[in-house]
């Protein structure tokens, strides 16, 4: 019997995998690799993920990181159909895969409510849909929503800083966010300002960029034109750090330190060599789509997670948002996406 599980995504981006067994490393931070009855070949399934297009270093990482999960096991076969931001284009795509007769669907919607009726549609066909990231508007469109935790990022930034400047009430601390328009931005700011809140601190300059380079560094030059004096900055995203630390080394600021988001490769060897003012990074997962990939393979096989008592994979899991700091960079380095 062939079960079969299909996948849109983004660009082919495969990285080096350890192995081919359930035994090798996971690519999930810290995770638990520890075998279990569940990896245990079963019936072959044919894993399909949906991803946008790989834009940039996060994207790229979350395609890489789900087709070397399915290389873990013998039992799974990965179909990627080319990733895009065209919401039309990935609707056709998924709709292919229901003409296929698939058995699970791995979906990281470019546009989770607009991907939201396609998604149902597999739903009652009997294809389970794992929603990855991007949430749909109907928690019927997905069989289980695989999350990072985007107010919990502030809350971890804001946290760290709390710790290093509690005891100055007068501290100036800035945030450099990410769109303004996406909820993920907004929850990544009010977990912040909640956070900040905790020890008496509250954001005193904020601008936003839009996740790029180039707009992380023209946003940060005006704000330290802004601002003559800054204690600690949170900037949302590493890929666009990128251009923020490449406007403060031009403004000749270093009195203040700054935390970062995401965790990229990058900024955790900045941190590493302790050579610039990021002093710590918040870990937003490029495992999600990986995670989803290995639910969808227990999905297909009638299988639960070996580590809990119920018998169900459950319907929703959110991913922590650690602080890496260069006491535990080491821990998350080599599962770090390149920006």
């Amino acid at each position: 019997m062939t079960t079969t599980i299909a996948v849109v995504g983004a660009a082919a981006l495969v990285t080096g995998c350890t192995g081919n067994t359930p035994e090798a490393t996971g690519s999930g931070n810290g995770g638990n690799n520890a075998a279990s009855s569940n990896d245990e070949t079963g019936d072959t399934v044919v894993i399909g993920f949906s991803a946008p297009a790989a834009d940039h270093g996060w994207m790229a990482q979350i395609t890489a990181a789900a087709q070397a999960e399915a290389e873990r096991y013998e039992d799974v076969e990965l179909r990627v159909a080319e990733g895009t931001n065209d919401v039309s284009a990935q609707i056709s795509q998924v709709e292919t895969f229901i003409n296929d007769g698939v058995d699970a669907i791995v979906l990281l919607p470019f546009d989770g409510a607009a991907m939201t009726p396609i998604a149902l549609e597999a739903m009652q066909a009997g294809i389970p849909v794992i929603n990855v990231d991007r949430e749909f508007s109907d928690p019927n469109a997905a069989r289980v929503t695989v999350l990072g935790d985007n107010y919990g990022m502030g809350i971890s930034a804001g946290q760290y800083i709390c710790e290093q400047l509690g005891d100055q009430p007068d501290a100036v601390v800035a945030e450099i966010a990410g769109i303004d328009s996406l909820p993920l931005t907004q929850d990544r700011s009010q977990g912040f300002s909640d956070a900040l809140a905790e020890c008496g601190l509250d954001v005193d300059n904020r601008v936003a960029a839009e996740f790029t380079v180039e707009s992380g560094e023209e946003v940060t030059a005006n704000l330290l034109q802004a601002a003559p004096q800054i204690d600690a900055i949170w900037n949302h995203d590493d890929d666009q750090g990128i251009g923020v630390l490449a406007a403060i080394t031009n403004a000749g600021r270093d009195e203040f330190f700054m935390v970062g988001g995401a965790g990229s490769a990058n900024a955790m060897r900045s941190i590493q060599d302790g050579d610039s003012v990021l002093q710590a990074t918040v870990i937003y997962p490029a495992s999600q789509a990986a995670d989803g990939v290995r639910l969808a393979r227990l999905l297909a096989q009638d299988k639960g997670l070996s580590d809990l008592t119920d018998v169900e994979v459950p319907r929703e899991i959110k991913l922590a948002a650690p602080v890496v700091t260069a006491d535990n960079v080491d821990q998350y380095i080599d599962s770090a996406f390149e920006s």
